[in-house]
């Protein structure tokens, strides 16, 4: 009976399992590589993307800040405008008014009444003068309350001055700035409106 050595054969068998086995195992790891890579590479462009629109984002959001920036100074300019607009049309206003002041302020003096000091803040009169006695003051509050003009005539202050001798009395006393016939119109259009106080001149003297 013939003999057969296999051990060769074994050999050259487990060479080649051993062979395959490190071929599927360099070629799995080279997989494993190349998966890792593509996920590294995807992940990064992924991160390069989002950076990327970050950094449009805060661009953008500068430039709306930027534009706020500039509204709100407009806002402020527009404000600064009206302002002046409205100082500039409260002069055009007021022009005829001063006129009409002048005029019944010179109408309304009494004689034997002459003015020192006429301050005006608003619609707030003070006035400073000279008259030669308190009667004449009276008048000169009367004429007031009675103008078209002038309104809320209140006494101050009323003393002798010694050192003149024509005229005796220095006085000083408010009155409103107004317009009363604007004022009795809107009094007519205003619902239960109530009517103007009486004069309070006599009564401060």
């Amino acid at each position: 009976m013939a003999k057969i050595n296999l051990l060769p054969w074994r050999q050259d068998r487990r060479k080649e399992q051993q062979r395959q086995f490190f071929t599927l195992m360099g070629l799995s790891a080279v997989l494993v590589v190349v998966l890792v890579l593509f996920t590294y590479l995807e992940f990064s462009r992924q991160i390069s993307h989002q950076q990327q629109r970050n950094q449009y984002l805060n661009d953008y959001v500068k430039k709306l800040q930027e534009q706020i920036k500039e509204v709100a100074g407009l806002e402020e300019k527009k404000e600064l405008m009206v302002k002046r607009i409205d100082a500039i049309q409260d002069l055009q206003r007021s022009r005829p008014d001063m006129v009409h002041l002048f005029d019944e302020l010179v109408r309304i003096i009494p004689e034997g009444v002459h003015l020192t000091t006429l301050k005006q803040s608003g619609a707030n009169l003070d006035f400073v003068g000279m008259a030669q006695s308190n009667s004449r003051v009276a008048t000169f509050m009367r004429n007031i309350d009675q103008s078209e003009w002038f309104a809320d005539a209140q006494l101050v202050s009323i003393e002798e001055d010694a050192k003149s001798k024509d005229v005796s009395i220095r006085f000083t006393l408010k009155a409103k700035h107004v317009n009363k016939a604007e004022l009795a119109t809107k009094d007519q259009t205003t619902p239960g409106a109530k009517p103007a106080a009486k004069s309070t001149a006599e009564k401060k003297l």
